[in-house]
């Protein structure tokens, strides 16, 4: 189990309710802590929408994950 650090933005900061949470996961990498949380959360959004980035580098979803990392899903942006 891992204790890892989460940081939403945009439209998953709004289905989550919180700009950043610590979760409990069994999760071994990315791309499951993505699916656990989507359950959790209702996130609207596939992993094909968005980047995702561990400890402030960008990421495969592959990647394993560690006690104390911080994990940011980057989502689409609008604007001009």
């Amino acid at each position: 189990m891992a204790r890892i650090r989460l940081r939403y933005y945009a439209l998953l900061r709004e289905q989550a309710g919180r700009n950043e949470e610590l979760v409990n996961t069994a999760a071994g990498d990315a791309a499951g802590l993505y699916d656990e949380l989507a359950a959790r959360h209702g996130f609207s959004l596939g992993r094909t929408q968005l980047k995702v980035a561990v400890n402030a580098e960008f990421a495969d979803w592959s990647r394993p994950l560690a006690d104390g990392d911080e994990v940011v899903f980057i989502p689409p942006v609008a604007g001009g």
